[in-house]
């Protein structure tokens, strides 16, 4: 359970990394560029430890991508009022399915 809870450390730093890339402003803003070298840092450190106790490395990228996806477009839906279409939630659907049968596969595999 550990592990869940290091990779969910991973996620919401990458998350919070790349909306500060977007208030950055191409690094012109101190503090958002300063947070934006850090939740990198943090979410690379986080997702190495995950390797480390023994997620592999399929399942734990496909999960810290998809959920990364997943809540960038969050955001930029109810921050950036950027606009979320049926195309685009279908693709976000279709993101998270592939990373449940990434799982199903994995521990098939175990058994």
């Amino acid at each position: 359970m550990a592990v869940y809870l290091v990779l969910a450390v991973a996620i919401v730093a990458e998350v919070v990394a790349t909306v500060s890339l977007k208030l950055s402003e191409g690094f012109s803003k101190l503090i958002p560029s300063i947070v934006v070298v850090i939740g990198y840092l943090v979410a690379f450190g986080a997702l190495s430890r995950v390797l480390q106790l023994g997620m592999p490395i399929g399942v734990a990228y496909a999960i810290w991508c998809a959920f990364g996806v997943a809540m960038v477009a969050g955001v930029g839906v109810v921050v950036f009022k950027e606009p979320l279409n049926a195309t685009m939630v279908v693709g976000l659907l279709l993101v998270i399915a592939g990373v449940v049968a990434i799982e199903l596969g994995s521990s098939a595999g175990d058994a």
